[in-house]
């Protein structure tokens, strides 16, 4: 017993240093877009000031106009209306989009939400990541992930899809076998406690092209 304790803590303790890692790539990406974000900020100061010393008003307009439109374009910000989920979501859109994984996100959370954050965290965290990792194996102009999450009566729904390479996956004792090594599928594990103790509903399913995750949580 005291040999099975130790190593679900060592387990326990790689798996919060992947959550670590992953999160500071995740942090340092959204520096990186702020720091970008500035920079194009002072240029656009400059190139207004030029055209109001110029007297050109036509041209501030064409200018405005421009960046209304640019704004519109790359607005990226999820808001979902509860702040836990648009935290979680901006930082992974965020980092899948660095990757070269475009991201289709359709949610709405207007509720407060039973579940812990900490444990929601762990749910679209590891929802996240392994929809990531599996578009990774793809050609870039192949990658893709498609987010749904909305409240069902009393349920929160969440669905994720991710493309894939080839065949449709095969169930070994009802159960995807996971593709990421000896200990590196535990994130899965700790995910499907989390919604079986909040007497939740979850269902994966494997098509070609595309493998999708389905869960309800009770609001």
């Amino acid at each position: 017993m005291g040999l099975f304790s130790r190593s679900i803590d060592k387990r326990l303790a790689a798996y919060q240093s992947e959550l670590i890692r992953t999160h500071y790539a995740e942090v340092e990406n959204m520096y990186r877009q702020i720091r970008g974000w500035r920079h194009d900020y002072r240029n656009h100061i400059q190139a207004m000031k030029a055209h109001a010393a110029a007297g050109d008003l036509a041209a501030i307009r064409r200018y405005l106009d421009e960046l209304d439109t640019d704004l519109s374009t790359v607005d990226t910000v999820i808001k979902t209306g509860n702040p836990m989920t648009d935290a979680i979501l901006n930082s992974k859109i965020s980092l899948a989009r660095a990757r070269g994984i475009p991201v289709t996100a359709d949610a709405h959370v207007p509720v407060a939400l039973s579940i812990p954050e900490v444990e929601l965290c762990i749910i679209l965290g590891n929802l996240f990541d392994n929809a990531i990792e599996a578009s990774l194996a793809l050609p870039e102009g192949e990658r893709g992930i498609r987010v749904y999450m909305d409240i069902k009566g009393s349920q929160l729904y969440i669905c994720f899809t991710n493309f894939t390479a080839g065949k449709k996956l095969k169930k070994l004792g009802g159960r995807f076998a996971s593709t990421k090594g000896e200990g590196r599928g535990f994130g899965l594990v700790r995910m499907d406690t989390v919604v079986t103790r909040h007497g939740g509903w979850l269902d994966r399913n494997s098509e070609d092209g595309a493998f999708t995750t389905e869960i309800l949580l009770p609001v």
